[in-house]
C-alpha cells in the first residue's frame, strides 16, 4: 500500500512538473516569435516602463511601474496594511504571506476592471515593485520605513513571505509579480543617491547588504529585481556586471527581470558621469544585465547601436525576460489565459480584509514601557487626548499606500472603547512641525487635570520619506536627527510636570525616535509606525486590554544618534545590534507584554552535532499570567570570533507562539547550518572551531537587555 502511494505521489508529481515544462518551453517559443516579428524600434519601447501596444502583433500597452509596499499603492481605493517597518514588527511570516496574497488578489480585481476600460497608465498594472528588502542601517535614512528593518535574516524571512503571498502558488502563472528593491547597498542619504559611490567591505556585502535579496531570488524565486541608483564599488548598480551578471544571474541563478530604479539610467551618464553620452549610459545598463528603464533614457538605444555599443541581438536578449513576465501574468495580448483573470471587484478593501489589516496593525505595534498604567480602565472617570496625529489619517499612512474607505484614527479607536460614563475630550494640543502661534493655550490645563491623558506624537510622512514626498524636510526626506520636534518635547514636559495624573504616549513614525526622556516623562510608551487603515481600533484594543501587545523592535533604538557612525559611512562597525555595545535604548527584538513569559530548558537535540547539519533546538516557555500571550522567541548565535570585530550576535530563527494563561509551551527552533558560519573579510563564510553561545530570547543579547530584564536562556556548545 505504502508502495501504490508513493508510486501515485511520484506519479502525480511528475506529470504536473511535465505540464509545467511544457507550458514554459510553449511560453519562450511564443515570446521569441513575438520579438522576432517586432521592428528596431518597437523593440526599444518594450524596453521602457511605459511600454506602448503594437496592434500588429496583438500587444496591449503595459506600464510596469505600479507599487505595493503596504496595499496596492497609488491607484484608489484599496487596503492599507502597516508600513513594512511595521510588518518587520509583527515577526509574523504567515502573516505577512497572507497581506501579500490579499494585496494580489486586490490588485489582479483592480486590473481586471482597468482593462475592460482601457486604462494602461501607471500603477494599474500588475508588476508591484515591491518588498523593498535594503537594510535600514541608519534611524536618519527616512526610506528606512519601506523596509524590514535592521537585519538580514529578519528581512529575508518577512521578505520571501511577502513574495510568496504576491505571486501565488501555481507553477507558471503569476498572480502578480513582486520585485526585490533597491539591489544593493542602498540606504541613504537621500540627497546624493543619484551619485554616491559605496566601497562597502567584502564582509560587510555578504553578511548584511545582499543575504536578503539572495534569499528573495533563491528561494522566493521573486520575478523582478530593481537596481539602486547608487553606485558600488565604482560601478552603477543599475549597471553593473558584477551585481547584475555574476552575482545576480549566475550564482544565484535568477532568471527574473531587471529594472532600474526611475531614472537610474540616465545617473550613469549624468550623475555617476562614467558614460560619455545617454547612448553610452543605456548600452552599458544592458550589457549588464539590465532588462527594463524606468525612465526616459533608452530612448537613445537606436543611437547606440549605430554608434556600435550595442547590438540589436543583445536588445532580444534583454527583452526576452520581460515578455516572459507578461506571459506568466497572462497580459500580453487578449488571446492570453490567466487562473486569475476572473477576479472580480467585490474583493476590494473588503471586510474580511480589514480584519486581516486590523490584526497586523495590533500585532505591529510595541510597547515600549508600562509601569502599570496599561491596560487602562475602561470606565476611567475622565480621559483626554491631544495631539496633531491622534486625527491625522496621514500620520497612520506611511509612504507608497492606497486610499482607503475605512480609516480608523487614533482617536476613533479609543473612543470606541471608553463606558459611556467616561468624560472624554480632545484638543489638538500642538502642532505637528510648528510651534503654536497663539499665546493662549487651552488644553493643556485640561489635559493635566484628566485621570489618564494619552498624548500621540511623532512625525508623519511629511517629514521622512523620499527625496520628493517629504516637504517638511530640509534633508530631502532624511533626517539630521532623532528628536521629535523641540516643540512637541516642552508639550510633555509642561503636561508631565508636578501631575500625579497617568500620561501615556503613542507614538507614529517609521523609524527610531530618541525616547529618553520621553520614557522619563511617560507612565507608558507605544510605538505605533503608520499602521495602515486599522490603526485607530488596533491602539484601542491594546491600550485597554482586549488584546495583549506581541510587537518587537526591528531595529535599535539608539540613544543618540551622536555616538553613530556618520550617515555616509556604510561600514557596519557600530550599527545595528550586531556591531553596537551600548547607546542602546531600546534593543532589536524588544517589545513589552501584558504577560510575563520565562524562557527554561533550552538544550540542543542534535546528539554530536558537528555544524553541518540543521542545528534543532527545544526550549520551554512559560506564561505565568492570567492574559494569553503571543511571545516572539528569538535565537541568537554568538561565534567563537564574536566581538574581535565581527559580530556581538546574529538573528539565526525565530518563532511567534501562542502561550494561554498560566501554559507552559514546548518550543522547537531550527537553525540552518550555513548560518552558523562566520562571514570572513574576503567575503568567503567559514565555519570556525571553538565555543559558541545560543541565545533563546525576547530580545537581541547586550547589557542593556539585561538592564531591561528581557527574559530569556543561554547555553554553549562547540564545534
Amino acid at each position: 500500500m505504502k508502495t501504490n502511494l508513493f508510486t501515485l505521489l511520484s506519479l502525480t508529481f511528475a506529470i504536473a512538473f511535465s505540464q509545467n515544462s511544457d507550458i514554459e518551453t510553449q511560453m519562450k517559443q511564443k515570446a521569441e516569435s513575438y520579438i522576432s516579428k517586432m521592428t528596431l524600434e518597437e523593440k526599444t519601447k518594450q524596453l521602457m516602463n511605459a511600454a506602448p501596444g503594437i496592434e500588429h502583433l496583438g500587444i496591449k500597452p503595459y506600464d510596469y511601474w505600479n507599487e505595493a509596499l503596504h496595499g496596492v499603492a497609488r491607484n484608489g481605493r484599496a487596503t492599507v496594511f502597516p508600513m513594512p517597518i511595521g510588518l518587520g514588527a509583527t515577526f509574523d511570516t504567515k502573516l505577512v504571506q497572507q497581506i501579500g496574497d490579499i494585496i494580489a488578489t486586490e490588485g489582479r480585481a483592480k486590473f481586471n476592471a482597468a482593462q475592460k476600460i482601457n486604462n494602461y497608465s501607471i500603477y494599474a498594472g500588475l508588476t508591484f515593485w515591491s518588498p523593498n528588502v535594503n537594510i535600514f542601517r541608519d534611524p536618519r535614512w527616512g526610506r528606512g520605513q519601506e523596509t524590514y528593518g535592521e537585519d538580514p535574516f529578519l528581512s529575508g524571512e518577512i521578505g520571501t513571505a511577502f513574495v510568496k503571498g504576491l505571486q501565488g502558488e501555481d507553477p507558471f502563472f503569476l498572480k502578480s509579480a513582486a520585485c526585490a528593491k533597491h539591489y544593493a547597498v542602498h540606504s541613504g542619504p537621500e540627497e546624493l543617491r543619484h551619485e554616491f559611490n559605496v566601497n562597502p567591505s567584502k564582509r560587510d556585502l555578504y553578511e548584511t547588504y545582499l543575504p536578503a535579496f539572495e534569499k528573495l531570488v533563491t528561494e522566493g524565486h521573486v520575478e523582478g529585481v530593481m537596481g539602486a541608483y547608487n553606485a558600488v564599488y565604482g560601478e552603477s548598480a543599475s549597471g553593473s556586471p558584477f551585481l547584475l551578471k555574476e552575482t545576480l544571474r549566475e550564482k544565484w541563478g535568477f532568471d527574473g527581470y531587471i529594472v532600474s530604479d526611475c531614472g537610474a539610467v540616465a545617473d550613469i551618464f549624468t550623475g555617476h558621469k562614467i558614460a560619455k553620452s545617454m547612448a553610452e549610459a543605456s548600452a552599458i545598463a544592458i550589457k549588464s544585465g539590465l532588462n527594463l528603464n524606468c525612465g526616459w533614457a533608452f530612448n537613445d538605444l537606436g543611437n547606440a547601436i549605430k554608434e556600435g555599443l550595442l547590438t540589436e541581438k543583445e536588445l532580444d536578449e534583454a527583452l526576452m525576460p520581460l515578455m516572459m513576465t507578461r506571459l506568466k501574468l497572462g497580459i500580453l495580448t487578449d488571446a492570453d489565459e490567466s487562473p486569475y483573470s476572473d477576479i472580480s471587484g467585490s474583493v476590494i478593501a473588503s471586510k474580511a480584509h480589514a480584519i486581516v489589516a486590523l490584526e497586523a496593525a495590533e500585532k505591529s505595534m510595541v510597547l515600549l514601557k508600562n509601569d502599570g498604567t496599561l491596560p487602562l480602565d475602561k470606565n476611567a472617570k475622565t480621559m483626554y487626548v491631544i495631539g496633531p496625529h491622534a486625527t491625522d489619517v496621514f500620520s497612520m499612512m506611511g509612504n507608497y499606500f492606497g486610499l482607503s474607505n475605512s480609516y480608523s484614527t487614533y482617536l476613533e479607536g479609543i473612543v470606541d472603547k471608553v463606558s459611556d460614563g467616561t468624560s472624554i475630550n480632545y484638543k489638538l494640543g500642538f502642532l505637528p512641525y510648528m510651534k503654536s502661534v497663539n499665546s493662549m493655550d487651552w488644553a493643556l490645563g485640561e489635559a493635566r487635570s484628566a485621570e489618564v491623558c494619552i498624548v500621540v506624537m511623532g512625525i508623519s510622512g511629511a517629514l521622512e520619506g523620499e527625496e520628493g514626498d517629504a516637504i517638511a524636510s530640509a534633508h530631502r526626506g532624511d533626517k539630521e536627527d532623532i528628536k521629535l520636534p523641540e516643540h512637541q518635547m516642552e508639550f510633555l514636559r509642561n503636561v508631565t510636570k508636578d501631575n500625579n495624573n497617568k500620561v501615556v504616549v503613542v507614538l507614529t513614525g517609521g523609524s527610531p525616535i530618541d525616547v529618553k526622556e520621553i520614557s522619563e516623562l511617560a507612565d507608558a510608551v507605544v510605538m505605533a509606525w503608520y499602521p495602515g487603515q486599522g490603526g485607530g481600533y488596533a491602539l484601542g484594543d491594546l491600550l485597554f486590554g482586549d488584546s495583549n501587545f506581541s510587537g518587537r523592535l526591528p531595529i535599535t533604538f539608539p540613544v543618540s544618534v551622536d555616538k553613530l557612525p556618520g550617515f555616509e559611512d556604510y561600514t557596519m562597525d557600530g550599527r545595528t545590534y550586531k556591531y553596537m555595545e551600548d547607546n542602546i535604548m531600546y534593543p532589536f527584538g524588544y517589545g513589552l507584554t501584558y504577560s510575563e513569559v520565562a524562557y527554561t530548558n533550552a538544550k540542543i537535540l542534535n546528539k554530536r552535532f558537528k555544524g553541518k547539519e540543521t542545528l534543532k533546538v527545544e526550549v520551554s516557555l512559560t506564561n505565568s499570567s492570567d492574559m494569553p500571550v503571543e511571545e516572539v522567541a528569538q535565537v541568537y548565535i554568538s561565534t567563537p570570533a564574536s566581538g574581535k570585530g565581527f559580530a556581538f550576535s546574529s538573528l539565526v530563527d525565530f518563532k511567534r507562539v501562542t502561550i494561554a494563561a498560566n501554559e507552559t509551551k514546548s518550543v522547537a527552533l531550527n537553525i540552518s547550518p550555513e548560518l552558523l558560519k562566520t562571514i570572513q573579510e574576503d567575503g568567503s563564510s567559514k565555519l570556525l572551531k571553538g565555543e559558541y553561545t545560543l541565545t533563546v530570547s525576547g530580545a537581541a543579547p547586550s547589557k542593556r537587555t539585561e538592564e531591561l530584564n528581557v527574559p530569556g536562556t543561554a547555553l554553549k556548545f562547540k564545534i
